[in-house]
């Protein structure tokens, strides 16, 4: 199945803010948050920490990366082959590094296929509920990807 993915970090290059699944079939998301550096890059603190917690009650989870990387490794766990799809290479490499918590480990988990969508003239923050918040990206993501048939046949 394939499985939507959004992030939000602390300016470019910055520690990981939040993450978010937002899976093709059902309705079982995955949405973890993290504890706030003491320095907050300026548009960040204006665009996206007031909307890091606006996600249904049972998802907002803070976490550490550790524990995010054992999360996704369950919440993966019963597909065989997940897709990870996402419309931004940082999103990826954040993803990934939850599966690399401390140098030359890996979380338990099996194989996962990666898709970068280009998607010229489409912002998931221009199309999401809640602007720069992971999980309602990830969806705008997902609902985009879907309804323009970008992934149909993938």
């Amino acid at each position: 199945m394939r499985y939507f993915l959004d992030t939000e970090y602390n300016g470019f290059g910055g520690e990981l803010l939040s993450i978010a699944l937002s899976p093709e079939l059902g309705d079982e998301e995955f949405y973890a948050t993290f504890p706030l550096p003491q320095q907050i890059h300026p548009w960040v603190a204006k665009h996206v920490t007031p909307f890091l917690h606006m996600v249904p009650q049972g998802l907002d989870q803070e976490m550490s990366l550790i524990e995010a990387g054992a999360e996704l490794a369950r919440y993966l766990a019963h597909d065989l082959h997940p897709m990870i799809v996402a419309d931004w290479p940082n999103d990826i490499a954040y993803f990934c590094s939850l599966l690399s918590p401390e140098p030359g480990e890996m979380i338990d988990i099996g194989t996962i296929e990666f898709l970068l969508l280009r998607t010229p003239g489409f912002s998931t923050a221009a199309n999401s509920k809640v602007p720069h918040n992971a999980l309602h990206d990830a969806r705008a993501l997902r609902a985009f990807a879907l309804d323009e048939g970008m992934i149909a046949g993938i």
